[in-house]
């Protein structure tokens, strides 16, 4: 009867975690229903780089590979500070006034970023970050960035350092929040807000002039555009993209 009984319990125990796992896989790169009631679109479906390309191409190299449910760019082949058949990818569509929210994990000693605002012209700007402003992607721990102020990661490239630093070590999933509306900017990491400022006005036009972009002239003022996922050289993982408009 004891032996029935643990038997009994055990298979229990197992299929409760079958089902959990399942519910766990089900949940990543989805929309619950109220996400979907309140407007959420997914920007990554978990099969596919549909939606996406490299920039100034029409298709997504093929060094970002979609792997078990992430979007993971195979920095295994150098070209540069960048990967060959990689290159920063953007969507294919443009936001204004937007909450996106991503989940990103990085390499050891690693280097990436969600870069925001692109305008999607490679005839008129070489770059992505020509135009569009970066929350960082880093291993703080390991990469030589990580030195050098408002460089780490979640501070607003080069013109606002997080206020408190929530990332997680190397190889965990980090919970990345953009939420841009009305000239208002708030970036949250696991859940934290780190960065707060107004754009377009006079500080945010004193904080350009004295950052690395104050030579780039249409860095930072578009109010709207394409979002982009930085290779800089280093493997790293995204997954659960979604955006709702404002």
């Amino acid at each position: 009867m004891i032996k029935q009984t643990v038997t009994v319990f055990s298979i229990a125990l197992l299929t409760m975690s079958a089902c959990s796992s399942t519910q766990k896989t089900l949940g990543d790169n989805m929309l619950s229903k109220q996400e979907k009631q309140e407007g959420w679109q997914l920007l990554f479906d978990g099969v596919s780089t549909k939606g996406w390309h490299t920039y100034g191409k029409s298709e997504v190299g093929a060094a970002w590979q979609v792997k078990d449910g992430t979007i993971f760019l195979d920095a295994s082949k150098k070209a540069g500070w960048q990967t060959s058949g990689g290159g920063d990818i953007v969507t294919n569509d443009a936001f204004e006034n937007y909450h996106l929210k991503l989940e990103w994990k990085i390499a050891p000693n690693g280097n990436s970023g969600i870069i925001f605002n692109v305008q999607d012209d490679r005839a008129r700007y070489e770059h992505v970050w020509h135009t569009g402003m970066e929350m960082q992607v880093l291993d703080n721990n390991g990469h030589p960035d990580a030195k050098i102020h408002k460089h780490r990661a979640g501070d607003l490239y080069d013109l606002i350092a997080s206020s408190v630093e929530t990332v997680k070590p190397v190889g965990e999933w980090n919970l990345a929040e953009i939420i841009q509306n009305q000239g208002k900017l708030e970036l949250k990491l696991n859940g934290a807000t780190i960065v707060t400022t107004t754009l377009w006005d006079e500080g945010w036009k004193n904080l350009l002039a004295n950052s690395k972009f104050k030579n780039m002239p249409d860095f930072g003022r578009f109010r709207g555009g394409n979002i982009a996922l930085q290779d800089h050289g280093d493997n790293v993982w995204y997954r659960n993209i979604k955006i709702r408009k404002l």
